[in-house]
């Protein structure tokens, strides 16, 4: 049969969160190495040692699979520690942004947003708005208003496009001229753009 040429060896039989989370890695190593537009529900299946219907249980189409793999993997901010300046609590945060881009999770969204069909970009669109635009924007915004009550930043810094000019920069650079942002780049994005906006 068909479905026993995905199984694995007899005797070990997976279910539950276990099989999700091997289907879930097995769609991010094809995205990895085949792009979207060649990945299929067979091809992950196979990576993932079972047989499609697994997959069609859980979920009804790729474009739902591969949403469903990069919400759960895409690594999350998390907390920036006081570091003692606006500058140094920036420079963290841009390094979190950077190394979530550079993820496997995060690698595999931007080829997906390059080349899925436009009727699935808005959901992808969506997805990396809620993953990590929403949370950078929320991020900084707290940075800044740290910054303020200690002293280091302008009271008068609370306009809302300050909060949309390091992710903006961070992926316009990354998707239009490739930037890897190296640690260097953050510093002298950190020093000569925004250090100069918020400062007292």
């Amino acid at each position: 049969m068909m479905g026993s040429r995905w199984s694995q060896a007899p005797g070990v039989r997976r279910r539950g969160p276990e099989l999700e989370r091997a289907i879930l890695d097995a769609a991010l190593e094809q995205l990895g190495a085949v792009g979207w537009n060649a990945l299929t529900m067979e091809g992950v299946a196979s990576g993932a040692r079972t047989g499609k219907a697994a997959l069609y249980r859980r979920w009804p189409s790729k474009a739902d699979l591969v949403a469903d793999a990069l919400r759960t993997r895409l690594p999350p901010l998390g907390q920036i520690p006081d570091l003692g300046s606006v500058r140094e609590d920036l420079y963290a945060l841009c390094v979190r942004i950077r190394d979530v881009m550079r993820s496997r999770p995060g690698q595999a969204l931007h080829v997906v947003l390059h080349e899925c069909d436009p009727s699935h970009a808005g959901r992808f669109h969506g997805l990396i708005w809620s993953a990590l635009h929403e949370p950078a924007h929320r991020h900084i915004g707290e940075l800044v208003r740290r910054g303020i009550d200690r002293g280091d930043v302008r009271p008068d810094a609370t306009g809302p496009f300050l909060v949309e000019v390091i992710p903006a920069m961070m992926m316009y650079r990354a998707k239009v001229c490739g930037s890897e942002w190296r640690d260097a780049d953050i510093a002298e994005m950190i020093d000569e753009v925004m250090v100069p906006l918020l400062r007292v």
